[in-house]
């Protein structure tokens, strides 16, 4: 049997190599995307804590449709933060404990502290952006993705589910139809489009976060964020 690759690679932890310009993209990028949500008649027609809801649920899988249709490249560089091997190797020449092993954080949970996104956590993002690139994805097909996105009836705590199922399956046929009228020779484009959705599942918001906002603002509170700027005129 072929040997299993060594993951160590994927564990290390990389930073951007511009996070002055990448931030500022992204965060025109945020506002852009949230100015879109404002502007969908039917998400204004929710009431305010069901809004609320929806975008703290998919503000990250939103922003990285708008860098992958502003096409925002990303390009990052190793840190220069020692590995755990490197610390345990250090301890031990030194005589000392090696380092305890930090748990990683259960997915969906918050990241306490800094925390440098590893090569792998950058690599799936990067993979989405490809994706998305290689599909030539038009702003009409990135608008009802966007819809898809957004309107999440599997959210707990949710009242008004089954209006928000209906306009999910609303934004998903309206994608069809729209690929089988502009894209008649490509049978399989609404299932590329639709893998390209179920990459985004992937990506935890938190790396996002901590990729993109942390380095401009420090400590990110993505919620206090989202609704100071949902409630902004943008």
């Amino acid at each position: 049997p072929a040997p299993r690759g060594c993951p160590c690679g994927s564990r290390r932890r990389v930073a951007l190599r511009s996070p002055q310009v990448a931030c500022k993209a992204a965060s025109a990028v945020l506002v852009k995307t949230l100015r879109f949500v404002q502007n969908v008649p039917c998400f204004q027609e929710l009431p305010l804590e069901e809004q609320l809801l929806l975008v703290r649920s998919c503000w990250a899988p939103l922003l990285l449709l708008g860098l992958a249709q502003d096409r925002v490249h990303l390009e990052t560089v190793e840190s220069a933060e020692p590995s755990m091997l490197q610390r345990i190797l250090t301890a031990r020449q030194q005589g000392e404990q090696p380092p305890p092993r930090a748990p990683a954080p259960a997915p969906g949970r918050p990241h306490h502290g800094p925390h440098l996104p590893s090569a792998g956590e950058i690599q799936a993002i990067k993979g989405f952006l490809a994706k998305c690139w290689s599909l030539d994805i038009s702003t009409k097909e990135y608008a009802y993705l966007k819809g898809t996105v957004l309107f999440n009836p599997d959210l707990p705590g949710l009242q008004c589910t089954q209006y928000i199922e209906g306009l999910q399956r609303e934004a998903q046929q309206a994608l069809n139809e729209h690929v089988r009228l502009i894209h008649r020779g490509d049978e399989a484009r609404f299932a590329k489009l639709n893998v390209v959705l179920s990459l985004l599942r992937s990506i935890n918001a938190n790396v996002v976060a901590e990729l993109f906002f942390r380095p401009i603002i420090g400590a990110v509170n993505m919620d206090d964020m989202l609704l100071e700027m949902l409630c902004a005129k943008l």
